[in-house]
């Protein structure tokens, strides 16, 4: 299994509880919008102990990048990450995943599962290839957005917020299901892509197959 260590350049806060990770970029790694790699802290104890992160870079970045949930209460790998901070190093592996845009249509995330659609629409952006596609982003309340300014460049009005827990003017307040999605999305006839809890993703997936959707992008 391919295996390197790389140091990180930078930690950025993002909100409360999401960490920017900068770390260096091995010579000739290479991805595709919306894959992962498994990441561990360069630690003793905790080599082995790899973790799915989703790259937020882009290829033609001389680095890579991660945008990280920290859950300092587990006492795991985010734990760890959540202490590392510039001249800290990580091991990276093989890149893998089975996101990636396959044409104009509807995103769905969930609070972190929104980072592999961070390196979709920065693609998207830079090819200037955004076009109609939309964003539905689902959280607890509006200090877990993450990525809020950005998006909301690079989409304008398709960037749709709901908030689960919090009432705030400007923003939905409702769980993403079947109602939701019948009053937010016109045709279904488009691809779909959703990423977020596993038990969301599979719901979701059900929804939308009754409701028509064929295109349906998930990780596998």
């Amino acid at each position: 299994m391919e295996e390197h260590i790389v140091s990180i350049l930078d930690v950025t806060p993002v909100t409360h509880n999401v960490k920017r990770f900068t770390v260096e970029k091995p010579a000739g790694y290479r991805f595709i919008p919306g894959q992962a790699t498994e990441v561990a802290v360069n630690r003793p104890g905790w080599e082995k102990e790899r973790r799915p992160f989703t790259f937020t870079a882009l290829n033609s970045w001389d680095h890579l990048e991660f945008t990280i949930k920290i859950y300092p209460e587990r006492q795991g790998v985010t734990n760890q990450l959540g202490m590392l901070q510039a001249g800290d190093s990580l091991l990276i592996h093989d890149v893998w995943g089975a996101i990636q845009y396959r044409g104009e249509g509807t995103f769905i995330a969930g609070g972190a599962g929104v980072t592999p659609f961070i390196a979709i629409f920065r693609q998207l952006q830079a090819d200037g290839q955004v076009g109609g596609n939309k964003l539905i982003f689902s959280n607890k309340a509006k200090a877990d957005i993450i990525l809020e300014d950005e998006f909301r460049e690079i989409l304008g009005p398709n960037f749709i917020n709901t908030l689960t827990e919090e009432a705030r003017a400007g923003y939905d307040n409702h769980r993403i299901d079947e109602v939701y999605l019948r009053a937010r999305i016109k045709d279904f006839q488009q691809p779909f892509y959703i990423c977020g809890p596993d038990a969301m993703v599979a719901d979701l997936k059900g929804t939308l197959e009754k409701l028509g959707g064929e295109t349906i992008v998930v990780e596998l």
